[in-house]
């Protein structure tokens, strides 16, 4: 599924093009199923300036290696990926890919190939994130928007590696019901009360250590003003908007700090660090990643809008 231009969901069209050569360095892959991610349909819409068409949209993945694995990835390996895939090269909406050795992690035994495919993106960036944020045992972190995937696996995370609080928050009622069905006990329900007030509540005042924010727009303004004392956030996405306006009162009170995170700019070891992590933790069950539906490489479109406009709570995989 090729965008042919970056004018929206009808620019996605399937054509058939040569299976992909496998120079040095590269592993080719039989492709069994596609994250769908916010930065899809930027680039689909026109709004990220750096990618150019036609382009095969797609970051991340799972398949099966067929050719030039080695002895790391033999053949028949199920491996998952992400990179500059999708944005800075063809990606990963069709059957064959040829995919950088580095970029690739075996998918443990436990996790299956259309859970893997929605794992690199969210869960790298997540860990990534914290990494950089000084996160340790003990600390508290928010990551706004339970249902979206950053917001999901950094809550995850961090639950995982000893978070005193780890908190989300959400805007819709239901996914809150949802989100403490599935276990997750500090969601802030922002239809009965500020992300603040929320923060301050569950932490008896204090606030949060570190705040990861996912979307952007004025989310990210009130989550500042959950900050603690010497507190961080990152940002690091704006699928709901790229501009806000913040107090700056909210920095200089608590002294704190704002960063920002591009995962393409990262290094390989940063990355493998990540894995390092993530990979043990989903072994043993301690994160467990959310599919919110599932459709067939032909359908990337219809993907893309429910994704986007449906706003659904877990991952969105095309199925190849």
């Amino acid at each position: 599924m090729r965008a042919e231009q970056f004018s929206g969901y009808e620019a996605l069209k399937l054509v058939d093009l040569p299976k992909p050569a496998v120079t040095d360095g590269k592993v080719l892959l039989r492709m069994s199923a596609a994250g769908v991610t916010p930065l899809d349909y930027t680039i689909l819409s026109g709004q990220f300036h750096h990618s150019k068409a036609p382009l095969i949209l797609g970051n991340e993945g799972a398949g099966i290696v067929e050719e030039g694995g080695g002895t790391e990835f033999p053949i028949g390996s199920r491996v998952m990926f992400f990179g500059a895939y999708g944005a800075f090269e063809d990606g990963t909406y069709r059957e064959w890919v040829a995919v950088r050795k580095e970029d690739l992690c075996l998918i443990p035994d436990n996790i299956d190939d259309v859970s893997a495919a929605g794992i690199p993106v969210a869960y790298l960036t997540a860990q990534v994130a914290l990494t950089l944020a000084g996160f340790r045992a003990g600390k508290t972190v928010l990551a706004p928007a339970i249902g979206g995937s950053i917001g999901n696996a950094v809550t995850q995370l961090a639950r995982a590696l000893g978070a005193k609080h780890a908190m989300s928050s959400t805007t819709s009622h239901a996914k809150a019901v949802q989100a403490k069905a599935l276990g997750f006990n500090e969601v802030i329900d922002t239809s009965l009360e500020k992300v603040g007030d929320g923060v301050r509540r569950i932490t008896s005042g204090y606030g949060s250590d570190i705040v990861i924010d996912g979307i952007g727009g004025e989310v990210l303004s009130e989550a500042l003003g959950a900050l603690a004392l010497g507190g961080s956030l990152t940002t690091l996405g704006y699928s709901a908007s790229r501009k806000t306006t913040i107090d700056v009162t909210d920095l200089i009170v608590p002294q704190a700090s704002i960063r920002s995170l591009n995962m393409f700019a990262q290094p390989k070891a940063a990355i493998a660090d990540a894995w390092n992590v993530i990979v043990p933790l989903l072994k043993s069950g301690a994160i467990k990643p959310i599919v919110a539906k599932t459709f067939p490489l032909a359908d990337a479109a219809k993907a893309l809008r429910y994704l986007v406009e449906g706003r659904p709570f877990g991952r969105v995989v095309l199925t190849i």
